[in-house]
């Protein structure tokens, strides 16, 4: 077949590209040939667009078993035992086929996690949406929550895995590309770690798991490019799920690896049985030589082409040890699955497809994986087209912007989504949706890990860098707040077209802030995932950096996220905090209340996060607070009447310079709610740390008090908060 600039087009390779694969092969390529390097140099599969920027994230810590570069990440938590985790994207696969995308959204990090050799025991997800009462999208934002909320409760449940938290957020710039970013989380023994490596030459390469269909073909590449009209009919790109297939395959691999059969094992997710071959033979310096004609196929008359480009979900490659091969087969074979020897392990690092013996491919594993274009691209000041300073405002009534905020669809209750997951599964959730952070017993140790998901387009869009800061920072702080020490992180980082200097700038700035916050936060990033191209008919999401942060904790009973009766003390650890009207405007107060975005996102201090998080974590360990709840968006008003909706309320007096607005509604960082009957060893240990600690007031029943500011019943705030989701989803 003769290469044309079309065909080029449409594997998404331009001329230079094209001019490197010929240079490195020394000839033309073959049809197949073509369709293996499209997919391994995609923007999805080789991050040639952030590989240079991606170097400056810290990661290693004395707790980091394994790092970036394998399918997830590793710390260790004591005990002789890990735990894997990794975040990854399926946001263009969900805007084309909202349920199936999510779906496989979540077999993918679940075989990412299980191929390392453990076995999931939660999932988390970060989902964003266009708003649901948007004048020309809404309806089609609403089909697809639910079409991605059904997606991943319907994997996770049908696989019994507890999907125990996560976010769910709402901007214009999602209307045409959504995000659903999905986190898995596993256990594992610190010295029964697997690899993704073809070691040993001569060694069998065995394929095992659901037979290789024609879905999914190119979904990597489609992955890497922008929205157009046409993009609705790249539904055949979107894979096809079966959790109870995938559930199979988890329970036959681990059973295998106990074996001592394996050699190596890897996943076939983005550009399947192409990523899986030549990454393994890479990693390893080896080369492998398969024949296409030995795969397990449910279609007949598949070309080489489409078997190597498939991503048909629930498979798994593997390199077993050579004479221990029907020791794999016969586990496959209890629990119902395909195995069958497709190749071998060869010395010159070649990656060889035949297909009925004939030649179809053979380039250099390291052309493939290592050898995809780096680019270095150019960048300017970040995208940014609002104001710095923001207008005069004054609230007619504060009540009504407290009920507005608390019914806005990023602040309301998400019950109606997580009551679709089974967040008990495995009975290990300590602390599930609804929660700072959720927390997971690993009964294997004692101890507990909790996690918490956090982004927030709007600051990152007033300023990547301070935007990415403050995320870590958050995501820190909740975990602590459950009295949890953050050890690491995985990051997802969702951005718009990087070929635009601008917008290449955002993730240059989001990397830059998130490295520096890491490091200060001592929580390394292990590995996650880079999503580019989030952008439809030109128009590009807000910057959205995702970092995931996992920490430690003993296995107790959580402290409770809300007040538990009445008569205890109100306290705030750290201060009411600062704020200007330049730094209010990122605030969900402009958001919801004026419906515009200006200035700079709050300012943090980290020094002072840090000795905050600390205090938290103290208080916690040592039983002296009865609950306990970070101060995020909405700001303080927000944060009391949440703590207000077990059901006891609270009567405040704010002590502050501000304005009311401010006082209310602003977001300064490093402020924990906590409730207490031994408020003066919560003074004396502020005084210990050198943590600001307000006495605020006390919880009460029935009435949410704020002195001289807000008088309201507590049932009307919490009717507002509970049905908000549920009446703009089917308005």
């Amino acid at each position: 077949m003769t290469i044309t600039p079309e065909l080029l087009a449409t594997h998404k390779l331009n001329a230079a590209e094209y001019e490197k694969i010929v240079s490195l092969l020394g000839r033309e390529p073959s049809i197949t040939e073509l369709g293996i390097f499209s997919v391994m140099w995609s923007e999805h599969c080789s991050y040639k667009s952030s590989r240079v920027h991606l170097k400056k994230l810290p990661t290693k810590s004395k707790y980091v078993l394994l790092g970036p570069g394998e399918n997830a990440g590793i710390i260790d938590i004591g005990g002789g035992y890990g735990v894997a985790f990794k975040i990854e994207s399926h946001n263009h696969p969900s805007f084309i086929e909202p349920f199936q995308g999510a779906a496989t959204g979540v077999g993918g990090i679940l075989r990412d996690i299980f191929t390392m050799g453990a076995r999931p025991i939660a999932v988390m997800d970060a989902i964003r949406f266009g708003p649901l009462d948007d004048p020309d999208y809404g309806k089609r934002n609403q089909r697809i929550l639910e079409g991605v909320v059904s997606g991943i409760a319907h994997y996770g449940n049908c696989f019994g895995v507890p999907t125990v938290g996560g976010e769910c957020t709402f901007h214009p710039s999602y209307n045409g590309n959504p995000l659903v970013n999905v986190f898995a989380l596993g256990v594992i023994k610190a010295d029964e770690v697997f690899l993704g490596r073809a070691e040993g030459v001569g060694n069998p390469v065995i394929y095992v798991g659901a037979k290789t269909g024609k879905d999914g073909i190119h979904g990597a590449t489609m992955a890497s490019d922008e929205f157009t009209e046409e993009s609705k009919q790249h539904r055949p790109n979107v894979q096809m799920g079966d959790p109870f297939m995938e559930k199979l395959l988890l329970e036959a691999c681990l059973e295998a690896m106990k074996t001592g059969a394996i050699e190596g094992i890897q996943d076939m997710g983005a550009a399947g049985l192409t990523c899986s071959t030549c990454e393994m033979g890479s990693r390893a310096g080896t080369g492998m030589e398969v024949d296409l004609m030995h795969v397990p196929q449910r279609e007949t008359g598949m070309s080489a082409y489409e078997i190597m480009l498939s991503e048909s979900q629930e498979r798994m490659l593997l390199v077993a040890r050579k004479g221990r091969e029907q020791e794999v087969f016969d586990v496959f074979k209890k629990w119902g699955l395909d195995a069958a020897i497709i190749g071998t392990v060869t010395a010159d690092g070649i990656l060889r497809v035949r297909h009925h013996g004939v030649l179809v491919a053979e380039i250099p594993n390291r052309a493939l994986a290592d050898e995809a274009p780096i680019y270095t691209r150019s960048f300017t000041k970040p995208a940014r087209n609002v104001p710095m300073e923001g207008p005069e405002f004054k609230s007619l009534d504060l009540g009504a912007d407290l009920k507005a905020l608390l019914g806005s669809a990023d602040l309301c209750s998400k019950h109606w989504i997580w009551e679709q997951y089974d967040f008990m599964v495995r009975t290990n959730t300590i602390a599930g949706p609804g929660y700072d952070a959720a927390i997971v017993r690993v009964k294997e140790t004692g101890s507990s890990v909790a996690v918490s998901l956090d982004g927030n387009g709007r600051y990152c869009y007033l300023s990547p860098r301070e935007g990415a800061k403050l995320m870590v920072a958050e995501a820190c702080r909740n975990v602590s707040t459950v009295g949890a020490l953050p050890l690491a992180a995985t990051n997802n980082l969702n951005f718009g077209n990087p070929e635009k200097p601008e917008i290449m700038a955002q993730l240059v700035e989001a990397i830059e802030g998130m490295s520096e916050a890491c490091v200060f936060f001592e929580t390394p990033i292990t590995g996650g995932n880079v999503s580019l191209y989030n952008e439809t008919l030109g128009e590009g999401i807000l910057p959205t950096p995702v970092i995931g942060i996992v920490g430690l904790m003993k296995t107790e009973a959580p402290v409770k996220n809300v007040f538990p009766k009445a008569g205890l003390d109100v306290l705030l650890i750290g201060s009411m905090g600062d704020c200007d009207l330049t730094h209010f405007g990122g605030t969900q107060y402009a958001n919801t209340i004026l419906k515009t975005l200006w200035g700079m996102p709050p300012k943090l201090d980290m020094a002072e996060e840090k000795k905050v998080q600390a205090a938290i974590r103290k208080l916690v360990g040592d039983g002296l607070v009865e609950s306990s709840h970070d101060v995020g968006e909405g700001g303080l008003a927000v944060a009391l009447a949440e703590c207000s909706f077990g059901g006891v309320g609270c009567q405040v007096a704010l002590q502050s310079k501000l304005r009311p607005e401010f006082t209310l509604f602003h977001e300064g960082p490093s402020r924990i709610l906590v409730s207490t009957s031994q408020v003066e060893k919560v003074v004396a240990l502020g005084k210990e740390l050198n943590v600001e600690v307000v006495r605020l007031g006390s919880t009460i029943v029935d009435r949410f008090v704020v002195d001289g500011l807000l008088d309201l019943p507590l049932g009307e705030l919490r009717s507002t908060w509970e049905t908000a989701l549920e009446t703009k989803l089917h308005a």
